[in-house]
């Protein structure tokens, strides 16, 4: 049963990939407060392709939220609706030009349940093909990477990779793959 009750509701804030809403709530002591909810109008997707030689591919972009570089496994958004193997495939084909014909569902987790409803949903993409990538605009400046899994677990390790899908991604395949 949830111990929240919710007194009222308002909008703060609206684009096509977030909205903020304020609660005013009695929390489970029974105080009165306030409660701020960033909902997601997409799902998080993150994938870790592997290769037969245990390569993997990360992507590299400027994280203009975090005002710096960052080194991630490819990722993106998909729709609520939209099934997440799908966007998946989408997502690793545009960022890296990669077709798996094997995937595996690893991980699904709440990004920042504290504050926001974010789901994401990571996967295992094997027995790999290279085609051509398909960047969408706010991409321009992606770089690929294909590196040793053990070199991307190390990165993890020392705090070089930080972005949350990656780290779950990378920290699972490797324990699946016995690093």
């Amino acid at each position: 049963m949830n111990p929240w009750q919710t007194l009222s509701s308002e909008e703060k804030y609206d684009n096509r990939w977030i909205q903020v809403v304020e609660h005013q709530v009695v929390n489970p002591a029974g105080g009165k407060g306030i409660y701020g909810k960033v909902h997601f109008k997409n799902k998080a997707i993150g994938i870790v392709a592997l290769d037969k030689e245990a390569n993997t591919w990360l992507v590299g972009q400027w994280r203009y939220t975090l005002d710096e570089w960052s080194w991630e496994i490819p990722e993106g958004g998909g729709a609520l609706h939209a099934d997440p193997l799908e966007s998946a495939k989408r997502e690793l084909k545009e960022e890296t030009g990669l077709i798996a014909n094997q995937w595996t569902m690893i991980q699904r987790t709440h990004l920042s349940n504290s504050v926001s409803d974010e789901e994401g949903f990571i996967f295992l993409a094997e027995d790999l093909t290279q085609k051509e990538s398909e960047l969408e605009d706010t991409e321009a400046d992606l770089k690929v990477w294909k590196l040793p899994l053990a070199e991307a677990l190390k990165m993890v390790q020392d705090g070089k990779i930080t972005d949350s899908l990656s780290v779950i991604g990378i920290l699972k395949v490797g324990r699946m793959k016995g690093y």
